[in-house]
């Protein structure tokens, strides 16, 4: 078992101490109630999560961030807007789901504005890259979900070709409503007049595209 320091529902802080970085965290210690699940890796200054958590009380939310001060962001304001379902983890995202992360516990992942990385060299540091959706499906539960945003037109064409190209998943819309929950990044994107690029892909068994 994960020993892990953490506080409890009546403390204030929402982020989580990690002791170990070796085996898969405790969700039943994280939060007050038992409830489905959903991460977003990379949050940014949180606005997205904030809202979206403060929004959907019947859900637990995790956001994964490398960054302190951005982390110290999403405790501070949830804290403030008492969101018992809101914790925060400092971590690598892709360490956090290939290590960290209970199996199959989540029901959707949400990765916006990753960093693009622009030039060819540095391409292979992307996060959705080929090993991406093998990571994706080690998380979600069935028939869990993968969010995807970005400005950079070059990206999209990778996550698109990705997870066009794997096994397991299939492109769907993404609801109305949580397209209207903006990030930090895309609020300031829009005011220079860039869109915002989408795609959504669920987990599907095997059996059922097959037939599909």
């Amino acid at each position: 078992m994960t020993d892990l320091k953490t506080p409890n529902p009546e403390a204030e802080s929402r982020l989580v101490e990690l002791r170990s970085i070796v085996e898969p965290i405790q969700l039943a210690q994280l939060f007050q109630k038992p409830q489905p699940l959903e991460v977003e890796l990379g949050s940014g200054d949180a606005s997205f999560l904030l809202e979206y958590a403060r929004q959907n009380p019947a859900t637990n939310f995790i956001g994964v961030e490398r960054l302190l001060g951005r982390l110290q962001k999403l405790d501070r304001k949830g804290r403030r807007l008492g969101l018992a379902n809101l914790r925060g983890i400092r971590i690598e995202s892709a360490y956090f789901l290939r290590y960290l992360l209970p199996p199959h516990s989540v029901t959707a992942l949400h990765i916006y504005f990753p960093d693009p990385w622009p030039k060819k060299k540095h391409r292979r540091h992307r996060l959705i890259g080929g090993p991406f959706p093998a990571l994706a499906r080690q998380a979600l539960a069935p028939g869990g979900t993968v969010f995807l945003r970005t400005d950079d037109p070059d990206y999209f064409q990778q996550m698109i070709e990705v997870f066009g190209s794997a096994l397991g998943f299939k492109p769907i819309e993404t609801p109305s409503g949580l397209a209207e929950i903006t990030t930090d990044f895309e609020r300031d994107f829009h005011a220079q007049g860039i869109p915002t690029l989408r795609a959504a892909y669920r987990q599907w068994p095997l059996t059922q595209l097959a037939l599909s």
